[in-house]
């Protein structure tokens, strides 16, 4: 036998370096899936939260692009001034009667907020009167529902021989119904009684904007 010298290299087994070859493209494979994988996470996240801004309120200036007369009539309307309600010194008398301080601040209270502004706590909807001065009082959206989900889209100006039976299955409500007045004009409001009853077919044609001809019927069967 052949002693070699102490200094001599030692030979390296081939299977060694292939193996070693093969874990570290295991491992090159792993990591790079596991970034698709975050990465598809992020996308389907991200879409998501896209999808759910869609969906939620756009603001009174999105309707007036194709409905000004009835944004500058709805402007003119109790509801449209609901917000300065709240401030100090507004409507003192209804507030003394209602046992309010009509010198107290209420523009920021989480009480009077959800009747006073559209869409508080929702996506696109009030947050502050800093923040979404636009969204403060009883805007077209409090009526008809979410812009976010027919504006632009079935309600589209390029093309506005829409259907309202289109509008309405995307989320369209009109006419305003009964209930979604009710939902703020109702017994809890401080400024009516216990038992008040709302009269809806007369405050619709009273306290919302003037309804003027469409150009367009829409086929509002």
């Amino acid at each position: 036998m052949t002693m070699q010298g102490a200094n001599a290299e030692v030979e390296r087994d081939p299977l060694d370096d292939k193996d070693n070859r093969t874990l570290e493209k295991m491992w090159v494979s792993v990591f790079v899936l596991s970034g698709l994988a975050l990465g598809a996470v992020y996308l389907a996240a991200s879409r998501n939260h896209n999808h759910g801004q869609h969906l939620g309120y756009t603001g009174p200036d999105r309707c007036r692009e194709c409905h000004g007369a009835q944004f500058a009539s709805w402007a003119e309307t109790r509801m449209a001034g609901s917000f300065d309600v709240l401030r100090a010194g507004a409507a003192t008398k209804a507030k003394e009667v209602a046992g309010l301080d009509p010198d107290a601040d209420y523009t920021h209270d989480e009480e009077c907020l959800p009747c006073h502004t559209t869409g508080y706590g929702l996506v696109g909807g009030f947050v502050s009167i800093e923040a979404t001065p636009h969204m403060a009082g009883v805007t077209c959206e409090a009526c008809h529902g979410p812009g976010g989900r027919y504006a632009g889209t079935v309600m589209n100006a390029e093309d506005p021989t829409f259907a309202t039976a289109e509008a309405r299955a995307a989320g369209l409500i009109y006419p305003p119904t009964q209930p979604v007045c009710a939902g703020c004009h109702n017994d809890d409001s401080p400024f009516v009684g216990m038992g008040y009853q709302f009269d809806y077919t007369q405050r619709v044609k009273a306290g919302t904007h003037e309804h003027f001809q469409l150009k367009y019927d829409h086929r509002s069967e």
